[in-house]
C-alpha cells in the first residue's frame, strides 16, 4: 500500500475511531473543563492525607427492594412485614439470620447473600436503614399537610438517581457529590496519571465534579485506539502519528489534535498500570459485575504505578425497576451482587488493603412494601449496606422502622416509607472517612447543614467511631 492511500485510509479510520477513545478520558474532560473556565472547589488547607484510600460505589439503578434485602425476623414485626409485602414477602425459614450487635434485634438476609451474611457477621459489614433522598427534615404529618419542602420529581427514576448523586434534591444538578469531594481532595494526588475517579459505567454524574471527571474504563480496562500498535497494521500508528503531530493554526484543530493525542496515551498509560499492579489470585464470577469488580480491584491494586492516594470508582448494576416477576428477578440480582462483592473483598483481603477501602451502595429509592400482583413500585426510603475495614460493622445504623407494616407512622402509602436518614447525613460520614475537612463539608454536600452541624465533634451517623 502506498504512502499516500495508507494516510487516506488512516485518516478516515482516525476520525471515526480516535474521536471514541477520546471519550471518557481525563484529558478530554480537564481539557474542555479548563477552556469553559470552571471554578474548582479545594480545601483551604492539604487534607491529611494518612496514606492511599478509595471509595468504591455500587449503584443498583432502578431502586432495590432493600426491605427484602433485610427483613425483619423477631416474631411481631415479621408478622407486620409478611401481612404488608403478602405474595412480595420472604417465608421466615428463608432468610439468612443476623443480630444487630447495638440492639440485639433479629434480622434476616435474603436467602442469595450469604457472603454479605459472612462480612456482617465478620463485622466487617454494616447497614445504613431507611435512607433517603430529603430536602429537610421530614415527618408523615408534614408529607401529609404539605407543608415541608420535597424533593424535585419524588419517586422519579431519572430525578432520584440526579439527586442520590448530587446530593441536591431541591434541584437538578450536573456535579456530584463525589465529584465536589474530589475537587477538594485531588491535591492529595501529586502528579497523578489519570482521574482519581475512575467510572465502570461510563459517564456518570455522581463522580463529575468543576475540576476533576471521572475516567471511563471497561472490565478490560481503557480502550485504546483500534488497529493502533498493532503489528498487523503496520501502517496506521504511524498515519496517526503523522496527523497528530502536526501543527494545526486553527485553534479547535490544534485542541482536537491534543486531546486525541491525550487520549491515546492516557488509555496507554492505563493499561500498562494496571499490568504493573501487585498481582493476586482471588477467582471472581464470570458475571458482568464480577468483572467489574475484578477491575476495580485491579485499579486499587495499581494505585501506586498510577500514582494515586486517592481513588473513586463508580459501578452501576441496573435491572433493580422490578414491576414484575419480582421474587425471581431479585434473587438473580442479590445473588449475583453478592457473589461479586463477596469475591472483591477477599481480593482486598488478599491486597491487605481493607482499612483502605470502603464499598456503599446507593440507589434510585426503596420500594413500595405492597404487592402490584407482580411486582413492586417505586418508594422512598431504603436500607444500604457499607463495608469496610474499621467499621462498624455487625450492626445497623439510622433507625429500621420496628413496624413496617402498612399504616405505620412513616407510611405514605402502599408502604413507600418517609426516610428518617437523609443521604446527605449518609454522605457525609463516607466523606469525612475519606478525608475531607468538616469545614468544606457544606461545600461538598449544600444540604447538610439542614441534618447535621459540619463542626459537631460527634460523627452524621457513627459508621467509624
Amino acid at each position: 500500500m502506498s504512502s499516500k492511500n495508507s494516510k487516506r485510509l488512516s485518516r478516515r479510520a482516525f476520525i471515526g475511531q480516535a474521536s471514541c477513545a477520546a471519550v471518557g478520558s481525563t484529558a478530554l474532560y480537564s481539557t474542555l473543563t479548563g477552556l469553559m473556565m470552571a471554578n474548582r472547589l479545594s480545601a483551604q488547607t492539604l487534607p491529611p492525607v494518612g496514606g492511599h484510600k478509595a471509595l468504591v460505589c455500587l449503584f443498583l439503578g432502578g431502586g432495590n427492594d432493600s426491605f427484602n434485602m433485610l427483613a425483619p425476623r423477631e416474631t411481631e414485626e415479621f408478622n407486620r412485614y409478611a401481612e404488608a409485602r403478602s405474595d412480595m414477602g420472604l417465608a421466615l425459614e428463608d432468610l439468612l439470620p443476623i443480630v444487630d450487635s447495638a440492639s440485639g434485634r433479629a434480622f434476616g438476609m435474603h436467602q442469595e447473600t450469604p457472603e454479605l451474611q459472612s462480612l456482617f457477621n465478620s463485622g466487617e459489614l454494616a447497614f445504613v436503614c431507611n435512607t433517603g433522598t430529603l430536602v429537610e427534615p421530614t415527618t408523615l404529618a408534614a408529607y401529609q399537610n404539605g407543608s415541608v419542602k420535597l424533593p424535585l420529581g419524588l419517586f422519579s427514576h431519572a430525578d432520584q438517581s440526579m439527586h442520590w448523586q448530587t446530593s441536591t434534591p431541591d434541584k437538578r444538578d450536573s456535579i456530584g457529590w463525589l465529584g465536589r469531594v474530589a475537587d477538594a481532595l485531588d491535591v492529595a494526588n501529586v502528579d497523578p496519571k489519570v482521574s482519581m475517579n475512575i467510572s465502570l459505567s461510563g459517564s456518570n454524574t455522581l463522580q463529575n465534579g468543576n475540576s476533576v471527571i471521572p475516567y471511563a474504563v471497561t472490565s478490560d480496562g481503557a480502550i485504546d485506539l483500534q488497529f493502533y500498535g498493532d503489528e498487523n497494521h503496520p501502517y496506521f500508528k504511524g498515519a496517526v502519528d503523522s496527523l497528530l503531530e502536526q501543527e494545526y493554526q486553527n485553534l479547535l484543530q490544534r485542541t482536537y489534535s491534543k486531546l486525541n493525542r491525550d487520549a491515546i496515551d492516557l488509555g496507554i498509560l492505563f493499561n500498562e498500570s494496571i499490568e504493573a499492579g501487585t498481582p493476586f489470585s482471588t477467582e471472581f464470577p464470570d458475571t458482568r459485575l464480577g468483572r467489574e469488580f475484578r477491575m476495580v480491584a485491579r485499579s486499587i491494586a495499581a494505585q501506586g504505578p498510577l500514582n494515586l492516594q486517592r481513588q473513586t470508582f463508580m459501578v452501576n448494576s441496573g435491572g433493580w425497576d422490578t414491576h414484575d416477576n419480582h421474587i425471581q428477578d431479585h434473587s438473580i440480582l442479590l445473588q449475583e451482587m453478592s457473589q461479586a462483592v463477596g469475591a472483591f473483598w477477599a481480593a482486598i483481603t488478599e491486597l491487605g488493603m481493607q482499612d483502605q477501602i470502603t464499598l456503599f451502595t446507593a440507589s434510585d429509592f426503596g420500594r413500595t412494601l405492597t404487592s402490584n400482583g407482580d411486582g413492586t413500585d417505586h418508594g422512598w426510603g431504603g436500607n444500604h449496606f457499607v463495608l469496610g475495614g474499621g467499621i462498624n460493622g455487625g450492626r445497623l445504623h439510622g433507625d429500621y422502622p420496628e413496624d413496617i407494616g402498612l399504616g405505620n407512622d412513616l407510611d405514605t402509602g402502599r408502604g413507600r416509607l418517609v426516610p428518617t436518614l437523609s443521604v446527605d447525613e449518609y454522605f457525609a460520614e463516607l466523606a469525612l472517612w475519606f478525608g475531607a475537612q468538616s469545614s468544606d463539608l457544606s461545600l461538598m454536600l449544600p444540604n447538610i447543614e439542614r441534618f447535621y452541624d459540619p463542626s459537631s465533634s460527634d460523627p452524621p451517623i457513627g459508621l467509624w467511631s
